[in-house]
């Protein structure tokens, strides 16, 4: 059994207590720990609605609710890991490139301990900083990138770096090995099909929302595999991969989505995959209903952590 684990409902009610995910220890530490869970409440590089500076704190406060026993999996995840709630990056409001740099030394001192990283965020141009910290201890990694865009603008307002540009810059800084990457769920109108091919020319296996709904989860989970292989991989989830109907708290929605059964299940399927850190990203509490985008947020950062308990029990 791991050292740090959630505190028991029998010990302290649900509603009590300081907010931390799944209710683990709130620890700066890499000592005797597994994995860690990180926020990176940043969200000034966003282009439409702001707010997911908040997110951390939205997922952790209903996390309260996740059990650490998956019945799918048939697993209890602190009976093969331990793990704590990291806190928070040191972000830099305003400063999209200060942020990453903070980021980036945080992850890569996570991933040197030999620790795997779960982060809360945020918007999507945090990962790029912790596919910085992750590289420079792993290498180029894989990427299974499941969203409603691709993501891979040149930039914005003539910005180089915003939530529309991480994987098109870490393809240029070569994070990623975009031959073994693929991203899944991209939908919407948009100015035309150079959107969808600018991902295609730099390597990204793209797979439509369109395409996913004549596929579906057992091909499209096949094709993930085929495409990654035994490669070492970062899994990242904007909540707008989602249906707005099942995950309304974001800030660039488009309709047609996942449905929250399924987004569960793709990441469930995941599963020998070797992993080497994920996060979930885009919530906005303030424009959530129900915390509803928060729960399936947190159960999918739950998701990602039986994966790494799944492979601890494997040996």
């Amino acid at each position: 059994m791991g050292r740090y684990r959630p505190t028991s409902p029998e010990e302290l009610p649900k509603f009590a207590g300081v907010r931390t995910f799944m209710r683990m220890p709130h620890v700066r530490t890499l000592e005797d720990v597994n994995f860690v869970v990180v926020g990176i409440p940043f969200d000034d590089a966003t282009t439409f609605r702001s707010g997911a500076r908040f997110g951390p704190e939205g997922i952790r406060s209903i996390s309260a609710m996740i059990r650490p026993w998956h019945p799918v999996h048939d697993i209890d995840v602190f009976e093969h890991l331990s793990g704590v709630d990291y806190g928070d990056v040191a972000v830099v409001p305003g400063d999209v490139e200060a942020t990453c740099e903070k980021t980036a030394r945080d992850f890569q001192a996570i991933a040197a301990a030999g620790v795997t990283s779960f982060a809360m965020g945020g918007d999507h141009s945090v990962t790029l900083g912790e596919l910085r910290g992750l590289c420079a201890v792993h290498g180029p990694l894989a990427l299974v990138h499941f969203d409603a865009h691709v993501d891979t603008s040149e930039g914005n307002y003539g910005r180089k770096y915003d939530h529309g540009t991480p994987f098109r810059r870490a393809a240029e800084e070569k994070l990623v090995e975009t031959s073994r990457s693929i991203q899944i769920g991209i939908r919407g109108g948009r100015a035309g099909p150079e959107y969808y091919q600018q991902s295609r020319d730099m390597g990204y296996e793209v797979i439509a929302m369109h395409e996913f709904e004549q596929l579906g989860v057992a091909a499209v989970l096949e094709r993930i595999h085929k495409r990654v292989g035994d490669m070492q991989c970062f899994i990242t989830i904007d909540i707008d991969a989602v249906d707005p109907a099942y995950a309304p708290g974001t800030g660039t929605p488009e309709v047609g989505g996942f449905t929250s059964r399924e987004i569960l299940n793709l990441v469930r399927g995941l599963k020998g995959l070797n992993i080497k850190g994920g996060d979930v990203l885009e919530v906005i509490p303030a424009i959530d209903t129900g915390e509803i985008t928060a729960y399936l947020a947190a159960n999918l950062l739950y998701e990602m952590i039986c994966l790494q308990a799944l492979a601890h029990r494997g040996g």
